[in-house]
């Protein structure tokens, strides 16, 4: 016969068994999270888009950033990425598939007015992409929040260092997307710490708003110049790092952004990529 007993006890089973079977499925989950992984093609800019996408492709990524004067190399006829035709954008997008990457972002400059971004827009529009990577002047703001709306495509700021950035502090971004529901944030970690911020402090401050991450590392602390080293042999407290994106479980893409021996830098890419990855279930 069940009594009430039995099935009081019978219930108490089932829920330490449930509680148990979650912890153990959450556990396994964050064991096999991954992060996000692209390179930002400037790494690679002294060579054509192809070319530099053949390294992307070796380093065993996912994603590419691109740059606004990117020079594409003899195959588009020596045109920027900024000069692209409808038919470049084509040849483009069909070399990114063969090798299964995707451009979700692009980093812009050189842009002086409307007509500009709209043509940024247009291309980032017809390349799929979800943001794009800038630093635009103050009277900018609004035109540029009105068209990112207009496109559904989000404005990633992004910080060079102190001196050299009217971003180069958390507030200051946080002032450019204040009524600008359409502005995110490109972090990049570098040149928060050449301007003497905690990088991991930085993220915590900018939380829900950052769209993609450009990981780097330095050989010093609070120097503007300090040089780009393998990412996990400069100063930048990447435990840290880890450890507050997964706080926040961040889903955007991580691009690493090499800017040392450019001729000849894809080992370094590679051991950064690695390095970062192999941090994940290290940390908590």
């Amino acid at each position: 016969m069940i009594t009430l007993k039995n099935n009081l006890w019978y219930l108490c089973f089932l829920s330490v068994s449930f509680i148990g079977f979650a912890e153990s499925s959450k556990k396994a989950e964050d064991q096999n999270a991954k992060w996000n992984m692209g390179v930002a093609l400037y790494s690679f800019n002294r060579f054509s888009f192809a070319d530099a996408l053949d390294k992307a492709e070796s380093a065993g990524v996912n994603y590419v950033e691109g740059f606004s004067f990117h020079n594409l190399g003899k195959d588009f006829n020596g045109k920027t990425m900024a000069s692209t035709t409808k038919e470049d954008i084509s040849k483009m997008k069909e070399i990114l598939s063969k090798k299964n990457l995707k451009m979700q972002s692009m980093y812009v400059s050189g842009a002086k007015n409307e007509a500009d971004w709209k043509h940024y827009f247009e291309l980032a529009k017809e390349m799929n992409m979800q943001h794009l990577v800038c630093e635009p002047e103050k009277e900018s703001w609004d035109m540029l929040d009105s068209l990112a709306g207009l496109y559904k495509i989000k404005i990633a700021i992004h910080e060079h260092s102190k001196g050299k950035s009217l971003y180069w502090h958390p507030d200051s971004v946080l002032a450019a997307m204040k009524n600008h529901p359409n502005f995110g944030v490109c972090a990049d970690l570098g040149h928060w710490e050449r301007s003497g911020l905690n990088p991991a402090e930085c993220l915590k401050k900018l939380e829900g708003n950052i769209l993609g991450v450009h990981l780097k590392d330095i050989h010093q602390s609070d120097n503007p110049e300090a040089n780009d080293v393998i990412i996990g042999k400069g100063v930048i407290n990447f435990p840290a790092i880890i450890a507050e994106l997964k706080r926040q479980r961040f889903k955007g893409v991580i691009q690493v952004e090499c800017e040392h021996k450019m001729e000849n830098n894809l080992a370094e890419v590679i051991a950064g990529k690695k390095y970062f990855e192999g941090l994940y279930n290290k940390v908590n």
